[in-house]
């Protein structure tokens, strides 16, 4: 597995990869309708470019050596908030699930925020999603939950994971 710094120019490989995820992780959770509004909005060729003119957040493709594919990618911002990153965005797909990409990645998260100096990482996971048992078993823990209005008369009904950076 290698993981390789996205660009502009991967934009509609990560709406792609995300669409696929998406629909196999959010199937029985959230209505056609707000996935779709979700997908358009968080995914949308503007809001991934603006997020990668911060210099703080980064997307990296999550690459299969063995054949030459992308199974997924990752997205997170240093220095979210005091000593902590935010882990916005880990998606894999179906295909992938289980054959160690996520853990790899997370584990690569976990070195890349240690190196800057962050002390914590924290991610929202929806309360209906089983990626919450894999980020326990990574180490994450729930501090606490929330309800968030995206828009649209839709919500996110969430989890609110941390995990701790021990040196």
């Amino acid at each position: 597995m290698k993981l390789i710094k996205a660009t502009e120019n991967d934009i509609p490989m990560i709406q792609d990869l995300a669409r696929r995820s998406w629909e196999n992780a959010y199937a029985g959770i959230l209505s056609k309708e707000q996935m779709e509004f979700m997908l358009s909005t968080m995914y949308s060729q503007e809001e991934i470019a603006n997020h990668m003119q911060n210099p703080n957040y980064h997307y990296f493709l999550i690459q299969d050596e063995s054949n030459d594919s992308f199974e997924g990618f990752i997205g997170y911002e240093i220095g979210y908030g005091k000593e902590t990153t935010k882990l916005h965005r880990i998606y894999l797909i179906p295909e992938s699930k289980g054959k160690g990409f996520g853990k790899k990645a997370l584990e690569f998260l976990n070195k890349e925020v240690s190196e800057r100096g962050d002390k914590r990482i924290i991610l929202n996971v929806n309360k209906y999603n089983s990626a919450r048992k894999f980020y326990e078993s990574q180490g994450y823990k729930v501090y606490d939950e929330g309800v968030f209005d995206i828009g649209n008369n839709f919500f996110m009904d969430d989890y609110l994971m941390e995990y701790l950076i021990h040196e």
